[in-house]
């Protein structure tokens, strides 16, 4: 007869118990609220099915205003990530959630092109430092070889964002309570449980494992020590100032692929729901709820490549070959006629878009530690991120200009391919690492 185990969990390997109660307590929160995030970032996608019309914007209003968060979202992207390192991640989170929360109900009230612009670009400004802020802070938490995985778990995000919010987007369309407009109401309901969560986080988040009181004495000492052990392993290898960093080979190949990677993406994800209307000619729900199915496809895309890299521990093909899929799948979309296929390929688009995430990120953090890497995400991120201008605001040219998509598509496919190819320009990060002494900002690390 079958025994029940009476082990207790104070005998569990102490690594186990650490590593689940790290993912239990830290990952679904930051995982809920960057679902938050990348819906008031991408909402806007949505909103244009009526808010273009309503308002009289041509597409190449629409694309600029799409785009110009990405310029707000530069300027602050290193300062907010050296402030995680630093001072205090959740506070500067939640800092970044309120602010942006205020001015994604703001764009509910918006009239003309210029309070488009104006309003977009502070969006980006208040969100800066969010994303790579938290990709730092789950430095401080998970060793590297739980980092891919980890990061595709809260990148899943991204595309279950897209599939919550796409229905719901196409519902608030259709509504018109007090007179007011369903895309003004997608824009404030939307934005609300940013302003709420931001105080949350005050509350929730802890910044370093020394502060956890969640954690057992033995699974600190664990966490901590395990962190510690692959610092000084970098440093021992080799240390660079912040600004060498920024001239590292491999942090501007980075940055350039990431450009060219983000370029594509959010071409694609600010135009799907116009694309699948063109296509379809359905209505804002039916085209809300086609416009999500890609985004399934992506997120099982996320967590496989997310899995596989962790398992082989290979970062560069992980990467570029998703790059490859949106590349080839956006030109079959514009290549083919039959509009099941068309939707086909853009599923196909939508795998590659999202999957390259996990494994890009873990690529800075085997040759990068402490500010260096704070501060070289950060500009990978901000630089990168001015792709999401490029993207959506070329399509929108381009389509103004020539009636057609066809185009601007095919833009999109050439970078996104571009940025493959780069991706496998990349030294393996072997035997070499890239750290910046805390000490060269004169800034004491908590």
């Amino acid at each position: 007869m079958a025994v029940a185990s009476t082990e207790s969990p104070a005998l569990e390997p102490v690594a186990a118990r650490a590593r689940r109660r790290i993912m239990r307590r830290i990952l679904p929160y930051i995982f809920f609220l960057y679902i938050i995030a990348f819906l008031d970032r991408v909402n806007v996608g949505y909103a244009a099915l009526e808010m273009t019309r309503d308002l009289g914007f041509s597409s190449a209003v629409y694309g600029f205003g799409a785009g110009i968060f990405f310029f707000g979202y530069f300027l602050l992207e290193i300062p907010g990530c050296l402030i995680v390192e630093h001072w205090s991640a959740r506070k500067w989170i939640a800092r970044i959630m309120i602010s942006w929360g205020v001015l994604a109900v703001i764009m509910g009230f918006i009239h003309t092109p210029t309070q488009f612009y104006v309003v977009r670009f502070l969006l980006g400004a208040a969100e800066a430092g969010f994303f790579p802020g938290i990709v730092v802070y789950l430095s401080h938490w998970f060793t590297p070889s739980d980092r891919a995985k980890t990061i595709a778990l809260f990148m899943a995000a991204i595309p279950i964002s897209s599939i919550i919010g796409a229905p719901v987007s196409g519902l608030l369309l259709d509504v018109h309570w007090l007179g007011i407009n369903g895309w003004r109401w997608l824009f404030i309901l939307e934005g609300a449980p940013a302003i709420v969560f931001g105080v949350v986080t005050i509350l929730y988040l802890t910044d370093r494992p020394q502060k956890a009181s969640w954690l057992s004495e033995d699974e600190k000492d664990w966490i901590v020590n395990e962190l510690e052990n692959e610092k000084q392993l970098k440093l021992a290898r080799h240390s660079l100032s912040i600004f060498e960093a920024f001239r590292h080979r491999e942090v501007l190949l980075l940055t350039a692929a990431y450009f060219l990677a983000v370029t594509g993406g959010y071409g694609f994800i600010f135009w799907l729901p116009t694309l699948v209307k063109n296509i379809s000619g359905s209505s804002n729900l039916k085209v809300s709820l086609l416009s999500a199915v890609p985004y399934c496809f992506a997120l099982a895309g996320m967590l496989f490549f997310g899995w596989s890299s962790d398992q082989t521990g290979e970062r560069r093909w992980h990467t570029s070959v998703p790059l490859f899929l949106t590349a080839i799948g956006l030109i079959l979309s514009v290549t083919v006629t039959n509009p099941m296929l068309t939707i086909s390929m853009l599923c196909l688009a939508g795998i590659g878009v999202h999957s390259y995430l996990p494994s890009f990120w873990s690529l800075p953090t085997k040759f990068l530690t402490g500010s260096a890497a704070a501060a070289c995400i950060g500009l990978i991120n901000s630089v990168g991120n001015l792709g999401g201008f490029v993207g959506p605001y070329a399509v929108g040219y381009i389509n103004t200009a020539t009636s057609s998509f066809f185009g601007g598509i095919c833009y999109l496919a050439f970078s996104s391919l571009a940025g493959g190819l780069l991706i496998l320009t990349l030294r393996e990060a072997r035997g070499r690492a890239v750290v910046a002494p805390t000490a060269h900002f004169g800034v004491k690390t908590n």
